[in-house]
């Protein structure tokens, strides 16, 4: 019986101490969100990475913020203005929303970005190494808008295209191109606005730590036409296709480019890792650099990889594959949670027992997140086009 009650008593401690530190007071630090609407003071981020929303909503019965997977309850004043706060967040970009009895809607507060398949809202967690993404008196880009028709899909596409400053006036100059691609339920706005990849090159041009290049950010789903008449018939992707076909052709006739394997590179993150490995590994005389973002083209499988049969058997001679690819380019966040680090280590596994040569990067404490894919960038754009 004593024993059993030493046991109750531990927990409750346990228990105890688990909620106090739940609920432990934050540290008043808070200031708006750099990617809030004009004028709003809400939603506000601390020193310890909290973050602390408000909502007028009189009539509700309960409101949360639901971010990282985790709902915090918020309180009600007497004017009906809910406020509540999470515990402390990871450096970096975050996609969250308020639930409002039941219903899960944007914060009105910020801004929005397209993620998790919906426009919804955004948080920056200021991170200590943010300088090398920040806006800076630097020559700064251009990021145009694209819209075109793709006869492969039957419907009018768009991508976003990043120029590099002095483009306009060295009118003489062609560019080296990287063709960067988002992850699942995002879209071609992630990279120029959650991933800043026209900032973290305009910075790296200025520094002289990379060569100025044009990227083209467009959108990674793309299916033929079909019909659905009998609800089971499932869109089947093109999107290989697409930028093959359409899309680097389009690119090409429309801006100064270098009309060669050599000066075209191809990057995505997570879903878009694995798509850019097919494409680069079935078009081997269009790409000669490769950057895989928290993705391999094994995903979600951590199992041993026979290169005799991977992707067609694309890695099953070494030599030749180090002969054709420039940079083979792999990063991951520390944090990151399975499939990705099983995923992404068996394919190194294999990468090194056919003797490819590669470059590896992890991302000291992120996750499956914007700040991973933004170091990765900064990291992978400093090697492309470079004279070995």
């Amino acid at each position: 019986m004593k024993h059993f009650l030493l046991i109750l008593a531990l927990f409750v401690l346990s228990a105890t101490n688990l909620v106090l530190a739940q609920t432990s007071k934050a540290i008043e630090d808070f200031k708006p969100s750099e990617v809030n609407q004009p004028g709003k003071a809400f939603p506000q981020v601390n020193s310890e990475g909290r973050v602390r929303a408000q909502i007028s909503a009189p009539e509700a019965k309960l409101v949360q913020l639901d971010i990282g997977g985790v709902k915090y309850d918020m309180v009600k004043d007497e004017d009906g203005v809910w406020t509540g706060e999470s515990a402390p967040q990871d450096e970096g970009f975050h996609y969250y929303q308020l639930n409002i009895d039941g219903a899960s809607v944007p914060d009105p507060g910020t801004k929005f970005f397209y993620g998790a398949g919906r426009w919804g809202s955004g948080i920056e967690i200021p991170a200590h190494d943010r300088d090398f993404y920040a806006m800076k008196e630097v020559p700064h880009g251009l990021v145009s808008e694209l819209n075109y028709f793709s006869p492969l899909t039957q419907s009018f596409r768009r991508c976003f295209v990043y120029t590099p400053p002095g483009y306009e006036t060295s009118t003489d100059q062609r560019y080296p191109v990287l063709y960067l691609q988002h992850g699942s339920f995002e879209d071609e706005t992630g990279w120029p606005g959650q991933g800043k990849a026209n900032l973290i090159l305009d910075n790296l041009i200025a520094e002289k730590k990379a060569v100025p290049m044009i990227i083209v950010m467009d959108n990674g789903y793309a299916y033929e036409p079909h019909e659905n008449s009998d609800g089971n018939s499932r869109p089947v992707s093109v999107f290989e296709e697409v930028m093959i076909s359409e899309i680097i052709p389009m690119i090409d006739a429309r801006f100064r480019t270098i009309l060669d394997r050599k000066h075209r590179a191809i990057a995505g993150l997570s879903m878009g890792a694995n798509q850019t490995m097919r494409i680069i590994m079935n078009n081997l005389g269009v790409f000669s650099n490769y950057g895989g973002f928290s993705g391999t083209s094994n995903y979600p499988s951590s199992s041993e990889i026979d290169p005799a049969t991977f992707l067609d058997g694309k890695f099953d001679d070494g030599k030749k594959v180090n002969e054709q690819i420039d940079v083979f380019w792999l990063g991951l966040g520390t944090k990151e949670p399975e499939p990705f680090p099983g995923s992404v280590g068996a394919f190194r596994k294999m990468l090194e027992k056919q003797g490819i040569e590669y470059v590896y990067y992890e991302s000291p404490e992120t996750a499956h997140e914007w700040q991973t894919w933004r170091r990765s960038l900064h990291e992978y754009a400093q090697r492309l086009f470079k004279k070995n």
